[in-house]
């Protein structure tokens, strides 16, 4: 990765994490789940409201507590997940937890990950790894409540 390209992956997740995307309560949520790290004590709350009669997100929002990389990948993800159906989050979500236990090698698929590529680099920390899947673990405990209840 050149020093431009992670300049600006750095960036991504700094305006992410002071400018936080879906931090908010989400009354009505069809799921919600709670992850806490602790190691390092961050925390989080991922709630879902799902389209009526669909399989597609409507809306992912958080609240949580914790580093710059948690809570800027808990905004990343909110801006992610709306309009995705349940398998298309488990796609991106099995992607980034790939591209997470990579230590930095290959490539991630931008076109699949978008702005979440930018966490890249953070794979190379072992110990920042689950700072940044908090949120996306969370997610994917809330799709599975969601796919519980349909059966």
């Amino acid at each position: 990765m050149s020093d431009a390209l992670a300049g600006l992956y750095q960036q991504v997740i700094l305006d992410h994490a002071k400018a936080r995307t879906g931090d908010r309560e989400l009354p009505g949520a069809d799921a919600e789940h709670y992850e806490r790290n602790p190691t390092c004590g961050d925390e989080i709350t991922v709630r879902v409201v799902m389209e009526p009669g669909t399989d597609t997100i409507r809306e992912l929002a958080w609240q949580g507590d914790g580093c710059s990389i948690s809570m800027a990948s808990a905004s990343v993800l909110a801006d992610i997940a709306p309009g995705l159906t349940l398998a298309e989050l488990a796609e991106r979500t099995e992607a980034f937890r790939g591209m997470m236990r990579s230590k930095g090698a290959g490539e991630p698929d931008e076109d699949l990950l978008g702005d979440a590529v930018a966490f890249q680099g953070v794979s190379k920390f072992v110990m920042r790894v689950k700072c940044a899947m908090l949120s996306w673990v969370a997610a994917e405990a809330c799709s599975t409540q969601l796919v519980a209840k349909v059966r």
